[in-house]
């Protein structure tokens, strides 16, 4: 079950050590109908749907099962949005916002009806939704009541709410569901398997190549895969530069799992208005998930502080709130417009899909892309798609602004460059890391628990930032697209496919970590 998967006390993003040995499944079948990368809910829910449409399919991920993100997902299964139905109507149209609401509707109802088919045990419940802000906000959630109702969401303003951290007015967003995220990915991998799909785990993807009629995947182990049709569902598309990248940007959020006795709070879902913003469900009898204190990956210094404003934050709302059980972070990637992008990968053959841009509802997206994917693959219309379309435009002023916003803050990051290193000469403490200068090069050190030195470059492959060392959890944080790795230099998350370069004992360069 979920809490299984929750270390208590320290972040799910501690690093085991060098050498460290997973099971590794490779592919029996070198030439499938549809090669999926990336084994969480996106790819899962892709790969089940399209066995179910009768294509063959194959699912790569270079971690093991559950590596991902969607085991740091606080598991809300909600239409209501996170960007809201006021920004959505005003960028997307009215029929806009109620195609939004009406594909995160069918990803719970397609959640929902997985786990009763394939009878997966995830403590699956439905439960209602609250959206609440600060004294003298009343106005606003009339209106995002008014715009959710618009979209066809069930949602109802309560002028005097009973939710004890509410201070004035809510609105009830009724039929919303969680579950414990991790259970139900393994049951619905085990569902793919039954279904005749193929999961290879440990397999990372490290070269994509169209040759004729089929697209030719080769992983590090030397392997090649075929496939006629490909989909990137890796959080943060490995395939792919800049098309999508420059459309989105990379946040880290933060969640605690505090222990509050159950009479002291509904089993209810909540989020609140706040910047940052502010999320609770509940896991289990008496763990609350407490998330929220987003801030783009590799902007913050201090990055515990979150952890430490969230537990200011709930013990000031619910004062008989116990001891901090679990605490862990995971990565949010914020579409220039609030909604992902699903389906076909601009600048890419017609047959490469992409999933991305979970803005805050990654379970959700994740499930409607199985959907949306199966159907165009198998050429059936679906009327989300120009919604979700990869290749859409920041064509509206709200959206060309923080299209223009978001690269500039890219565009400052590579300023480090220029920056001298704040750490000159680096205190070997162990556990800890910096970057220091050496010359014109930047070098990530990492002293292990031992006192072990290891160097690195500092600098990303993916698009040459300069990585900057995250305290609170032990990883090299890049600022410009939020590929992150391991103190050791080994990639973790996209969109980066290979590590960063370890350097000898003179500073040459090593052979690239994968």
């Amino acid at each position: 079950m979920y809490d299984e998967h929750l270390r208590s006390g320290e972040s799910l993003s501690c690093w085991d050590r060098p050498g460290r040995q997973e099971h590794i499944v490779l592919p029996t079948r070198h030439e499938v109908d549809v090669l999926v990368v990336g084994a969480g809910i996106a790819g899962l829910s892709v790969a089940y749907h399209l066995l179910g449409a009768g294509r063959s399919v194959t699912v790569v991920d270079r971690g093991f099962l559950g590596a991902g993100e969607t085991a740091r997902s606080t598991a809300h299964l909600s239409d209501a949005l996170d960007d809201r139905y006021l920004a959505l109507e005003k960028v997307h149209g009215l029929m806009g916002s109620r195609r939004a609401a009406a594909s995160h509707r069918a990803g719970i109802e397609s959640i929902a009806q997985i786990v009763q088919d394939e009878r997966i045990s995830c403590a699956f419940e439905r439960v209602d939704g609250f959206l609440f802000g600060e004294v003298g906000q009343g106005e606003f959630l009339e209106q995002e009541c008014a715009a959710a109702r618009r979209a066809g969401v069930r949602a109802e303003l309560e002028p005097k709410s009973s939710l004890p951290i509410a201070q004035g007015p809510v609105v009830r967003f009724r039929d919303q569901a969680q579950f414990d995220p991790m259970a139900y990915l393994h049951g619905l991998a085990q569902a793919v398997i039954r279904r005749g799909g193929e999961l290879c785990t440990l397999c990372q993807a490290v070269r994509f190549q169209r040759t004729g009629a089929s697209i030719t995947v080769q992983l590090e182990n030397g392997l090649s895969l075929s496939a006629r049709d490909l989909v990137i569902a890796t959080n943060s598309p490995v395939n792919d530069l800049f098309a999508i990248h420059s459309k989105q940007a990379a946040f880290r959020s933060y969640v605690l799992g505090v222990r509050v006795p159950p009479a002291l709070f509904p089993r209810v879902l909540c989020w609140d208005t706040a910047d940052p913003y502010h999320y609770i469900r509940w896991a289990g009898e008496d763990t609350l998930l407490v998330g929220g204190e987003d801030h783009r990956v590799g902007a913050q210094q201090h990055p515990e502080q979150a952890w430490q404003q969230l537990e200011r934050w709930v013990r000031a709302r619910i004062p008989g709130a116990g001891e901090v059980r679990h605490r862990w972070s995971g990565q949010i990637l914020e579409p220039m417009d609030g909604l992902a992008f699903i389906g076909h990968n601009p600048g890419f053959s017609e047959h490469t899909y992409v999933v991305t841009g979970d803005s805050g509802n990654g379970l959700t997206h994740g499930a409607l892309a199985g959907l949306l994917l199966r159907d165009l693959i198998t050429g059936v219309p679906n009327e989300w798609a120009s919604l979700y379309d990869p290749a859409r435009k920041a064509v509206q002023l709200p959206v060309l602004k923080e299209y223009l916003h978001a690269n500039a803050q890219v565009a400052s990051a590579y300023l480090d460059w220029l920056r001298p290193s704040a750490l000159p000469q680096f205190v070997p403490i162990p556990g800890e890391g910096g970057v220091i200068q050496r010359g014109l090069q930047k070098v990530a050190v990492y002293i292990d628990e031992q006192g072990a030195r290891h160097e690195c470059s500092a600098v990303c492959p993916h698009l040459a930032g300069v990585v900057h060392w995250n305290h609170a959890e032990r990883s090299w944080d890049c600022p410009c697209h939020g590929s992150r790795f391991d103190p050791y230099g080994h990639v973790v998350a996209g969109p980066a496919r290979r590590g960063l370069t370890p350097l000898d004992a003179e500073g040459r360069r090593e052979e690239a970590a994968e």
